[in-house]
């Protein structure tokens, strides 16, 4: 038997699945009971009972009871024979009764089987029959071709039973008979047989391939032409799928996808034949599959039924193919219509409000009104079918039509930004949105709601319902998007807002052109429902088609080139679509209708975008609120407007994220220029003077003016582990102390430090930074990562800001370095580990004029009070000051003890102070003065070179 294509089992197998349900089932009779032996002990049970009887009475007679035990005996026997036999009769009629049943269960089943495959591969009859499946196939391969009727297995099945009438109702329902016998068409099919019976079948089998695909799908030719194949819609289409007819001694001159071929009998196959019908009379058949033929392996025959059609009957069908083929195709006027024509006959002296010319029916111009038909419309075709054609012809016709007082346009290229070029130079088109610019695509779309406000107070101001109205003086939108499915797949948030545009259009005069490839999935039904203008060109699902135009008419439209641009048109009105062939614009077309539009330049319905750079001048923003301080320029696009972003009194601070180069620290600049340098306290980037400058406002808070940290990320991993915990616990001091006075933070990692300070800062500002998982956690949507991020522009608050740049670029201040420390008093201790700073030190004092002592010779003196004259300074390490503690105390209660920064340990050892000293630098020869057991100080010790005595603290 010919194998059939794989869709055509896995079709054939989902409907097996779909139609076996539940098997069928037999019941099973009762088998027959096994021949039961004699009861002996039950017999010889009366036998012991009447001799036990007889000793006990002494009567003869008592022997008589034995009797009844073998007649028991033989009369259970007899009873439990019968009781079967009665069983195994009644299992047998409800047997017999099951099969009366299922037998018209089975014929039910086959009825709906068949049914089922007549439908899904329909002969000629079926075509006939149900008009609707003309051309209805889609499947991108071959289709399976039916070649006759014949008797197949079913997917029904029984199970249980037994004998031979289960048996004959179990093998009928596994046969199908009258059931369309399917062959794969793609391998090709030879007719053997008689020449006018082969030719008869060969017709049926082409006129049936016809009726499945539309002449955009396949391509007939053939070796002999018959007449009425030239009639076919068929006949030298420009599908890319073809079918070749040819027939013995006359082979095909080009190649085919689908091969018919007439062979006389005893002639060879043709090659690229995998089916052969070899007639066996008037309407028999027998199907092989060419591989066995030769090997006369009969195992995978069929016999069949074919279908013929003599050529009146062919030519019947084929001239109600033509026809039906013409209904999708421009039966009149010429192949292309320029609009500039259709323009200069067709224009009326009265126009209704968008009342447009696209084309020509072949009869006269066809007219769209997108006020009354619409108040939108959706455009649908697939690539190359003249959607963009037809988009750039609508728009040029309008503009031609009506000048900028009456329409204006905002264009949407979603299919690679070069639709709509031509368009730009028409005044009505107040700009053309690209996928090149997504962030600006979705900032002009977002733009829509606020247009939509602003049209209804506008409508309000004048006391007017809609733009119908005289006294609405503004023109109507057309917002005409190529390619919607792209831009709601970039933008899924836009379809709310054409959701919400579709609603309230009407009466704003805001219209919706909606161009896509497809429509099912991608246009939500509440949009779907305000577009009742709807056109399509060529689709490739009739799913789509009748979405859009309610018939399947666009999906049988031809895939030619001479079908470009031919589209099907349905109004609300309208019971069923009509065609036309659409206009073509050319660009000196669009040149003299711009050249010749009167009328001022449309209101663009959003803001231009953020410029790059700007500065506090340049805002020019009066300042209302007292200390109110300009950040930059803000961008709103759902209010259509761009204000100036401020810090204001009331705000406790804010808080900058933002990498390197991003523009922090020139906004920490643009706050202190304004504010001026007595009201702003800058901590410094350094770890001492940032030390020095947050326990100054922690014990003394500003009572007014801005404290400005830069950095303080990088500023806070300075220290070591316990300052960068008391610096950061003196920062959220001041951030929760602050409202006199306001902090402005910057940062470019959000660490954990950092993310306390967040929590306190009412307001955030988020720059550019280095990756998406930074910006997520500093608070940024995903969404808006990716945005461009000149120096500056930050999201503040979720709006769009570009901070301002300082009028003068101030260089950082460098680090005061505090003056050299010497010793003074008469005496000083000096903690530091041995080595060569300590002799350094010592060397540089002795210079001086200081008296230098060890520890050890220190314990050595009888009194400190003969220290004479010069100032005594004693050296030692922190174990050494420890072993002498009496020296230790001498100089601790009533002198100066300085302890080298080396020794912080040693510090809080010997003058048993637990608060943290001030931070002092690793290697910048810094120590801690304690003078007659005050505070320590920081100070800074000379170098080897230095001999300076001149004493300071900071």
């Amino acid at each position: 038997m010919p194998q059939t294509s794989d869709r055509a089992r896995h079709v054939d197998s989902r409907l097996a699945s779909h139609q076996r349900g539940e098997s069928l089932r037999l019941p099973t009779p009762e088998l027959p009971p096994r021949r039961q032996s004699l009861p002996i002990f039950a017999a010889f049970v009366p036998v012991i009972g009447a001799v036990a009887l007889w000793l006990f009475t002494g009567s003869i007679f008592a022997l008589w009871f034995a009797a009844l035990g073998p007649l028991i005996a033989v009369a259970a026997a007899i009873d439990a024979r019968r009781a079967a036999r009665k069983s195994r009769q009644r299992s047998l009629k409800t047997l017999a009764t099951a099969i009366a049943g299922l037998a018209s269960i089975v014929d039910e089943r086959h009825a709906s089987e068949r049914r089922s495959l007549e439908a899904r591969h329909p002969d000629i009859v079926g075509f006939i029959a149900d008009d609707s499946a003309v051309w209805r196939d889609q499947s991108t391969d071959a289709p399976a071709i039916v070649v006759g009727r014949g008797t197949t297995q079913s997917v029904v099945y029984i199970s249980g039973g037994e004998g031979g009438d289960a048996e004959q109702l179990r093998q009928r329902a596994q046969r199908l008979i009258d059931a369309p016998i399917t062959a794969a068409a793609h391998r090709g099919i030879a007719v053997v047989g008689p020449t006018h019976l082969a030719a008869a079948v060969i017709r049926a089998l082409i006129v049936q391939l016809c009726l499945a695909l539309p002449p955009s799908r396949l391509r007939v030719s053939a070796a002999k032409p018959e007449e009425w194949m030239r009639a076919l819609p068929h006949w030298g289409s420009g599908a890319k799928y073809s079918l070749g007819v040819c027939e013995s001694g006359v082979p095909l001159v080009d190649t085919c996808d689908i091969m018919l071929a007439r062979v006389e009998p005893g002639a060879p196959l043709p090659p690229g034949c995998g089916c052969v019908l070899n007639l066996t009379g008037l309407v028999s058949a027998r199907m092989d599959d060419a591989r066995f033929v030769e090997a006369n392996d009969e195992s995978h025959s069929m016999a069949v039924e074919v279908e013929m059609l003599a050529p009146a009957q062919a030519l019947q069908v084929a001239t109600e193919l033509g026809t039906r083929a013409r209904a999708f195709t421009p039966a009149a006027g010429p192949a292309d219509v320029a609009l500039r024509d259709l323009l200069s006959d067709e224009i009326a002296t009265t126009l209704a409000p968008l009342r447009a010319v696209i084309g020509h029916d072949g009869h006269q111009a066809s007219w769209v009104d997108l006020v009354a038909d619409g108040p939108h419309a959706i455009v649908a075709g697939v690539t190359g079918s003249g959607k963009s054609e037809l988009l750039i012809t609508w728009v040029a016709s309008l503009s031609a039509q009506f000048d900028t007082t009456a329409v204006s346009f905002l264009l949407v290229d979603f299919k690679g930004g070069t639709a709509f070029d031509s368009l730009r130079r028409l005044p009505h088109v107040t700009g053309v949105i690209t996928d090149l610019d997504g962030t600006g695509a979705r900032r002009a779309l977002v733009s829509l709601r606020a247009e939509i406000r602003w049209r209804e107070r506008a409508l309000a101001n004048v006391g007017a319902r809609d733009i119908s109205d005289e006294r609405a003086a503004f023109p109507r939108l057309v917002i005409v998007v190529d390619e919607f499915a792209a831009l709601v797949a970039a933008h899924p948030e836009l379809h709310e807002i054409f959701i919400d545009v579709a609603a309230r259009g009407r009466a704003l005069g805001m219209h919706l052109v909606l161009g896509t490839q497809r429509v099912a999935g991608v246009i939500r039904d509440s949009l779907l429902a305000n577009c009742p203008l709807r056109m399509s060109l060529r689709v490739t699902d009739p799913a789509d088609s009748k979405s859009v135009v309610g018939t399947d008419h666009a999906f049988k439209l031809a895939g030619t080139p001479e079908s470009r641009g031919f589209a099907m048109i349905k109004r609300a009105a309208d019971a069923q679509p009509s065609s036309a062939r659409i206009a073509l614009t050319t660009t000196d077309d669009i040149t003299r209708i711009a050249a010749g539009t009167m009328g001022p330049s449309p209101r663009r319905p959003w803001l231009p975008a953020l410029p790059a750079h700007t500065n506090v001048s340049s805002l020019q923003v009066p300042i209302v609120v007292e200390g109110e301080i300009v950040l930059g320029l803000a961008d709103e696009p759902d209010q259509q407007q761009q204000s100036v972003a401020t810090l204001r009194p009331g705000d406790r601070g804010l808080l900058i994220m933002g990498c390197g180069g991003s523009g922090k620290s020139s906004v920490l600049q643009v706050i202190a220029q304004q504010v001026g340098s007595e009201r702003i306290v800058n901590v410094p980037r350094e770890a001492e003077g940032a030390w020095d400058t947050l326990a100054k406002l922690v014990e003394e808070p500003p009572e007014s003016g801005i404290v400005l940290v830069d950095d303080v990320d990088a500023l806070l991993s300075q220290f070591p582990s316990d300052y960068a915990l008391e610096a950061a616990h003196n920062l959220e001091y001041l951030l929760r102390a602050a409202g006199r006075y306001r902090v402005v933070v910057t940062a470019q990692r959000f660490t954990g430090s950092v993310s306390r300070l967040a929590d306190l800062l009412p307001r955030r500002a988020l720059l550019a930074m280095t990756s998406r998982q930074d910006y997520i956690a500093a608070g940024g949507d995903s969404g808006t990562f990716a945005e461009p991020r000149p120096s500056g522009r930050a999201r503040l608050d979720g709006i769009l800001v570009q901070f301002a740049c300082p009028d003068v670029t101030q260089q950082e201040s460098s680090a005061t370095e505090p003056q050299l420390w010497s010793p003074t008093a008469p005496i000083t201790g000096f903690v530091l580990r041995p080595g060569a700073s300590s002799r350094r030190l010592a060397n540089t004092w002795a210079q001086a004029g200081c008296r230098v002592l060890s520890v050890e010779e220190a314990t050595n003196l009888t009194s400190m009070a003969d220290i004479g004259e010069r100032p005594l300074v004693i050296i030692g390490d922190g174990e050494q000051w420890q072993r002498s503690w009496r020296i230790l105390s001498t100089v601790r209660d009533g002198h100066d003890l300085v302890v080298d920064s080396a020794c912080a340990a040693e510090l809080r050892i010997l003058t048993g102070i637990r608060e943290l000293p001030p931070y002092c630098t690793p290697g910048a020869d810094r120590a801690w003065l304690v003078s007659q057991g005050e505070s320590p100080v920081r100070v800074r010790l000379p170098r080897a070179e230095s001999a300076s005595v001149s004493r300071t603290t900071s």
